[in-house]
């Protein structure tokens, strides 16, 4: 069992490789991140609805201060690590700690097909593309394409805890391939609307 794993439950689901920044201003956050800073450690991200906290969550590595205030806030860039489950929360500490448990995911026995794969970029540069942004080209540890592709959009918080909790990337390319054939047409449907719009100046 690894020492308490510090948690910082937000509305939001944080994915392995995703990159994260956070503007910390809470007394609590402050002196928690000052201690994941001066001890080199994780801390956890962990989706807080109003139901109660997820048991999946992710574990985020500083990458860098951005800035800091001469009230202690800072903002800093976080990036995704690795999947836990939330075993025991400890509240010893002015922030939640918890025991956890790391994820592996299963051995593969079928793993993602190359056309999956290349479908699932291919949605993907599609949805970038009407969303205005540029498709980054990016080299991915195996296992690793389905959170690039879902954590480099703001999307549906609901899919990626699902998408958190699979233990197979050949599932979590599947479940993004489907995700991204339904809001397809309804981004496409708001592309077209917009030019309208934008078009002759006024609605009819």
């Amino acid at each position: 069992m690894d020492a308490l794993l510090p948690l910082f439950p937000l509305d939001l689901v944080l994915l392995p490789c995703a990159p994260l920044p956070l503007h910390i201003f809470e007394p609590r956050y402050k002196e928690m991140i000052g201690e994941c800073l001066s001890q080199k450690r994780p801390f956890g991200i962990i989706r807080a609805k109003e139901e109660g906290l997820a048991n999946i969550g992710c574990t985020a590595e500083i990458i860098n201060v951005l800035k800091t205030y001469s009230d202690g806030r800072m903002n800093i860039l976080a990036e995704g690590q690795k999947r836990f489950e939330v075993l025991q929360v400890n509240q010893e500490r002015s922030f939640l700690q918890a025991e956890v448990f790391y994820l592996a995911d299963e051995d593969e026995t079928s793993p993602p097909l190359a056309a999956e794969q290349e479908k699932a970029v291919s949605l993907h540069s599609e949805i970038m593309q009407l969303a205005g942004a540029q498709p980054e080209k990016t080299e991915l540890a195996a296992g690793q394409l389905a959170y690039r592709l879902a954590g480099s959009l703001p999307f549906d918080p609901d899919f990626q805890q699902a998408l958190l909790e699979m233990n197979s990337e050949a599932d979590r390319i599947r479940a993004v391939i489907s995700f991204f054939e339904r809001i397809l047409p309804m981004l496409q449907r708001n592309a077209v609307a917009k030019r309208r719009a934008g078009g002759n100046g006024h609605l009819h």
